[in-house]
């Protein structure tokens, strides 16, 4: 198994930066792609971006340009460098792995985008 432990939400005013990180453990070596999901109360959880072991990175049109994705060299953490940002980026992030035979979701984080 997997275990994520997601850190970097909080509170930032629209036009500012947020960074967020995830530390996978456990199976590292089954982990095949890491990404990042948000969701608000009464929406479904939504893609933001994702980054799998050959470095292919895949971003919702909402965020492309001021969201990037990147990762270390072993696939075990997984950064999301959150520029200019805006009030509808406002959601909980979860961090999600893909493994080889399954996947796992961090615990999340909240990020809030004042006006």
């Amino acid at each position: 198994q997997v275990q994520l432990v997601e850190s970097g939400g909080g509170l930032v005013q629209a036009g500012g930066s947020l960074r967020l990180s995830c530390v996978a453990s456990g199976k590292t070596l089954s982990i095949m792609a890491m990404g990042w999901y948000r969701q608000v109360p009464g929406k479904e959880r939504e893609l933001v971006a994702i980054i799998n072991r050959g470095s292919t990175t895949d971003y919702t049109d909402s965020v492309k340009g001021r969201f990037t994705i990147s990762r270390d060299s072993a696939l075990t953490t997984v950064w999301l460098q959150m520029n200019t940002l805006k009030p509808e980026d406002t959601a909980v992030y979860f961090c999600h792995v893909r493994t080889l035979v399954g996947t796992a979701w961090g615990q999340g984080t909240q990020v809030t985008v004042s006006s």
